[in-house]
C-alpha cells in the first residue's frame, strides 16, 4: 500500500467519484419518495424539457393533453447546470423528453438520465425529441482540440436565439408528440398551425423593427449569440472569453479594448455570467452594456419564447439608443 500525498488529479478524481457516489444516492432516494408528477391525471401525457423555451413550445402544442416540467429557469449557464436529486424522478417517469441537443446539455444531462433507468427517453429512442434536428447548424468545429476551450463539437447550439429556428423547434415537438401519441396527431397540428401562425405575426414584427441592428458591431461574454447576429445582420467582433468556456487575462483584454476601438463596437452583450468585466470594458470604450437571456423564463416579462425574443431585441434597441 502507498502512502503519502495524494497528487492534485488524483484528488479532483476521488473528489468527483465521491460527489458522484453521493449524487446517486440521494437521487434514489428522491426517486423512492416521488409524489405525483406536477398537475398529471393517468392520462397526461408528461413532458420534460431541458429548457424553459421548449417547455413553453410543448404546452402551445400539447396544451391539455400534455403536463410539462422544464429542468431549467432559464438563468443558468447551460454548460454548466447544478443537477439536484429532483430531476431524477422526473426523467423515470417522464414520456417524452424534450432537449435542444448540439451537447448543449452533455455536462449534466447524460449523468442524470444514466440514474433516472427510463430507456424510452434516452438519445434515439421514440420519447427522446431532439429539437436541433433539420437546424442549420453554424460553427461546427472541423477539429475538437481541448487546447482551444470548451469548444462545442457538433457546432453552436443557440440555435434557439433566431427566431425563425423557433418554428422548426415546434416541428420537432409536434412531430415527437404525434410519433409517440398518434392518436392525438390531429389535435397536435392543429395546435402546431395556431402556434406557426403566431409565432410567424411576431417573426414580421421584429423583422420590422429590427433594422437599426443591422452593421452594429458588438462584443459578448460567451460565444452564443452568432444565430442572432446573422439573423439580424449584427457584426461580432470578439468575445470576453479568451476561449469557450475560459475567463479572460489581463492581455486579452487589453487587446479586446483595442479591437472593440479600431472596430467602433457599440455594445457589449451578456447574459448569465457576472457584469464585472462587461463594466469594465465599457468604461474604457464607451460601448454601452446590455444584459440579455439566451433562453426563455429569466424573468417574468420572459416567460413565453415570444416574449423571451420580444424583450431581448427591446432591451438591445433601448442600449443602443442610449449609446
Amino acid at each position: 500500500m502507498v502512502s503519502g500525498p495524494v497528487e492534485g488529479s488524483s484528488r479532483e478524481n476521488i473528489a468527483m467519484k465521491v460527489k458522484r457516489r453521493n449524487f446517486i444516492v440521494l437521487a434514489m432516494l428522491a426517486l423512492l419518495g416521488a409524489g405525483s408528477y406536477g398537475n398529471a391525471t393517468a392520462q397526461s401525457i408528461r413532458v420534460i424539457a431541458t429548457v424553459p423555451d421548449l417547455a413553453d413550445i410543448a404546452k402551445q402544442i400539447g396544451k391539455e393533453l400534455v403536463v410539462v416540467e422544464s429542468l431549467t429557469k432559464g438563468v443558468e449557464f447551460m454548460h454548466s447546470v447544478p443537477v439536484k436529486p429532483s430531476f431524477v424522478p422526473k426523467l423515470n417517469r417522464a414520456n417524452i423528453l424534450i432537449e435542444m441537443g448540439l451537447a448543449l446539455e452533455h455536462s449534466w444531462l447524460p449523468a442524470l438520465l444514466e440514474v433516472a433507468n427510463n430507456p424510452r427517453i434516452l438519445e434515439g429512442q421514440p420519447g427522446n425529441i431532439d429539437c436541433s434536428n433539420g437546424v442549420t447548424v453554424l460553427e461546427v468545429p472541423t477539429k475538437i482540440d481541448r487546447a482551444e476551450g470548451d469548444v462545442h463539437p457538433k457546432g453552436n447550439p443557440h440555435y434557439n436565439l433566431d427566431p425563425l429556428n423557433g418554428k422548426i423547434i415546434a416541428r420537432n415537438i409536434a412531430d415527437g408528440l404525434s410519433r409517440n401519441f398518434p392518436q392525438h396527431k390531429a389535435t397536435f397540428e392543429k395546435n402546431l398551425a395556431a402556434y406557426l401562425g403566431e409565432l410567424d405575426k411576431a417573426i414580421a414584427r421584429w423583422q420590422g423593427s429590427a433594422g437599426p441592428l443591422k452593421g452594429v458591431k458588438f462584443v459578448s461574454y460567451h460565444g452564443d449569440w452568432t444565430y442572432f447576429a446573422n439573423r439580424y445582420g449584427l457584426q461580432q467582433v470578439g468575445t470576453i472569453e479568451v476561449k469557450p468556456g475560459i475567463e479572460p487575462t489581463p492581455n486579452h483584454l487589453v487587446s479586446l479594448v483595442q479591437r472593440m476601438q479600431q472596430e467602433k463596437a457599440q455594445v457589449i452583450i451578456y447574459g448569465p455570467q457576472s457584469d464585472r468585466y462587461p463594466r469594465q470594458l465599457a468604461g474604457q470604450t464607451g460601448a454601452s452594456i446590455v444584459r440579455l437571456q439566451t433562453n426563455a423564463g429569466a424573468t417574468a416579462e420572459t416567460d413565453s419564447y415570444i416574449k423571451f425574443i420580444d424583450s431581448n431585441l427591446r432591451s438591445l434597441l433601448s442600449a443602443l439608443k442610449k449609446g
